[in-house]
């Protein structure tokens, strides 16, 4: 059922995606083709925000920050797994797996190489951890405003 406090969520939440991987996008190799990476991960947060932080937003102010927190972790692992797998069906399309455990295992090699572009980017994190705090006392101001 739509309350304010998942829209709000899923608002903030679009966010923060949208400018971790704006703020991401000098981390990764020149040349590298984004397409459209700052939008999908803009659409995953709005996921995240709806399914994850607007169900427990009315739950106070420290608890909606670290509500804040773990929706931007489950952002980012959604968008970890999912960038992966797009990258993996890429890959097997140049025939660079033998078979279909090697592109499973391939998922989480590709998983490894993006998580530690992320974990080298000091600014992304700060979008990622001070975003989500605000994005939660956001979105649980919204749940004690319209309630």
């Amino acid at each position: 059922m739509p309350t304010a406090a998942k829209l709000f969520a899923a608002f903030a939440f679009t966010l923060v995606g949208f400018f971790t991987a704006e703020v991401l996008k000098p981390s990764f190799p020149e040349g590298f083709g984004f397409g459209s990476f700052s939008v999908a991960c803009g659409a995953l947060g709005l996921l995240a925000g709806w399914r994850v932080m607007g169900p427990s937003a009315a739950a106070g102010t420290v608890r909606a920050a670290s509500t804040g927190v773990k929706t931007s972790f489950v952002l980012t692992m959604w968008a970890l797994t999912a960038f992966s797998i797009r990258q993996m069906i890429i890959e097997s399309m140049r025939s660079r797996y033998d078979g279909v455990f090697d592109a499973i295992y391939g998922i989480f090699e590709i998983m490894l190489e993006y998580a530690q572009l992320l974990l080298s980017s000091i600014p992304a994190l700060g979008v990622l951890v001070i975003g989500g705090m605000l994005g939660g006392m956001f979105s649980s101001w919204a749940a004690v405003r319209w309630r």
